[in-house]
């Protein structure tokens, strides 16, 4: 996914142009909200918790209480179910849902959000070295998969949330469907997941946060507006491209 999106971002920005877009479409209106902080920051801060007694106690508990309740089950829906809320930023539009922005742009939003995602997440695994409940590596905290989803459920939410609200509950109660999978595998601490809910969220709203600003850069670097629409029908598939000098 991440290569995929690396790709995208390199073919819109070898297409050329040879005019510049008006000043009009160069200025910048910051999205930034200060309140929309307190969501992800609260759940990144309650994952936090798993480090402090009693807490952290309780995650045995509940670690050993899923042990002698699952036995040797495991599922890897989850390694699968996680890409599912990123896919429907595309694929709800080919269904007929009207998106906020247009497909370059969820592209830059989406590319943005994951480059995001990728440096908190690894940044924080690999200073905590937080051990699995496994065992079987020291980068439990906080949770990949479920930052993942999450990134691409608050995207949905972004995107689709205002004119279609029950996409947004859709895509969380997915998100929230895989961050359970990841305690019930043994994969994570129940504390991980709320970090790495918290973490996905706050990615996706720093990618919708800088659009403005990414949008520039494209429009700087490539001398025009670009907008792409893929269209789908029985009888077969067509992508649409609009340049706007």
């Amino acid at each position: 996914m991440r290569n995929l999106l690396l790709s995208l971002l390199s073919i819109l920005l070898m297409l050329p142009c040879s005019a510049q877009t008006s000043s009009d479409s160069l200025a910048v209106k910051s999205n930034f909200k200060a309140g929309e902080l307190i969501m992800p920051l609260s759940l990144i801060a309650a994952g936090t918790l798993g480090f402090v007694e009693p807490i952290r106690n309780s995650r045995y508990e509940v670690r050993d209480y899923l042990n002698e309740w699952r036995g040797d089950h495991r599922t890897e829906v989850d390694d699968y179910l996680q890409y599912v809320p990123l896919a429907s930023i595309y694929g709800l539009s080919l269904l007929g849902a009207e998106a906020k922005h247009n497909y370059v742009d969820r592209t830059l939003e989406l590319a943005t959000s994951y480059l995001a995602l990728g440096a908190i997440v690894n940044g924080i695994k690999y200073t905590v070295r937080e051990p699995r409940p496994d065992g079987s590596s020291n980068n439990s905290f906080p949770s990949g998969h479920t930052a993942t989803t999450f990134m691409g459920a608050e995207l949905v939410r972004i995107e689709y949330g205002e004119e279609h609200p029950w996409l947004a509950v859709g895509a969380y109660t997915i998100a929230t469907t895989v961050g359970v999978l990841r305690v019930y595998n043994e994969r994570h601490w129940f504390t991980d997941v709320f970090a790495g809910a918290g973490v996905g969220i706050l990615s996706a709203r720093i990618g919708y946060w800088l659009l403005p600003y990414t949008k520039r850069m494209m429009h700087r670097l490539t001398g025009c507006e670009i907008f792409v629409s893929p269209t789908a029908s029985s009888t077969g598939a067509a992508l649409n491209t609009v340049i706007r000098f």
